[in-house]
């Protein structure tokens, strides 16, 4: 599990393969007592959409919003106890604050006496874009622009607050038509804007995760939050991941001998130089969401 002061490449894959999904969630009785209380508070549960490392989200039609909502199931007995302590009380903390269009907003905040959470949340019906991209293959660079700036904008604004999101990647940025959505700040962490503060802590995905946190050395969020958009914007120009994660030492090497677009994507040179600046495998060299917000491909019109 997550562990501050911790962050070796095994440590990485503990993370990445605790899943933390109960069978206790997917009981008769259980989910009888989940649909009773739901609808109790003005919602009617339907299909399961997706799971998260220590939850399960769950299709809704609110009546309070007379609208279908994505209800987020955390079960409190079937989780670690850090994440319990550490971990779900930053994520309460944080989506509470958030406002902003490139983000899903959460509606509101319920726990059953039986000690689950339920976070009531608007819906993107129309899946990531990690599906999308998959349907879809390489979207053409002004396709791919105009989904990576929104994204851009949700950081931006989320950095501005003094939140890094720690698990950025494809399957965490929903779509609601042509709009980009942010989601899930499971393991989100507050720092005081412009803090230097320095983490140990391995969050995410290891596909999406900069070199300083598979080494598990002191590093700064935020600079992680710019390496995963760059893996974002790779995924969104070339349909693939740029490194092989099933070998983590291997995957450090590439990291360090950085990535080149095929030709045939016939991909502009400002794109490059952006997804170049993003995957710098030098933290302090990284830029940071503000100076990135500031690249001339996203200032494009």
């Amino acid at each position: 599990m997550p562990t501050e002061g911790t962050g070796s490449p095994g440590h990485c894959d503990a993370v990445v393969e605790l899943l933390g999904v109960d069978l206790r969630l997917n009981g008769p009785g259980v989910r009888e007592d989940m649909e009773e209380f739901l609808l109790a508070s003005g919602y009617q549960l339907g299909k399961t959409i997706g799971e998260g490392t220590y939850s399960k989200v769950k299709e809704a039609f609110s009546h309070k919003h007379r609208k279908k909502v994505a209800i987020k199931i955390i079960d409190k007995s079937a989780s670690p106890e850090e994440f319990i302590q550490k971990f779900l009380p930053r994520e309460l903390q944080i989506i509470e604050r958030l406002d902003h269009k490139n983000i899903i907003h959460v509606y509101e905040v319920l726990e059953s006496a039986d000690g689950k959470i339920y976070l009531a949340m608007e819906l993107a019906e129309d899946g990531d874009i990690f599906d999308y991209v998959a349907h879809r293959g390489p979207l053409p660079e002004h396709c791919a622009g105009a989904l990576f700036c929104q994204l851009v904008e949700a950081i931006r604004y989320c950095h501005g607050c003094g939140v890094a999101h720690r698990d950025l990647k494809c399957e965490n940025v929903l779509l609601q038509g042509h709009t980009v959505k942010l989601t899930d700040f499971s393991f989100a962490k507050q720092l005081p804007v412009g803090s230097r503060e320095l983490s140990r802590t391995f969050c995410g995905s290891v596909a999406y995760a900069a070199p300083e946190v598979l080494q598990g050395v002191p590093h700064d969020s935020h600079k992680g939050d710019i390496w995963s958009l760059g893996v974002i914007l790779y995924v969104l120009l070339c349909a693939q991941l740029p490194f092989d994660d099933t070998n983590i030492p291997q995957m450090l090497c590439q990291q360090q001998k950085g990535v080149s677009l095929p030709g045939h994507l016939g991909v502009s040179r400002t794109c490059q130089d952006l997804l170049k600046r993003l995957l710098e495998p030098d933290m302090v060299l990284r830029p940071s969401v503000e100076r990135l917000s500031r690249h001339p491909w996203l200032a494009r019109p």
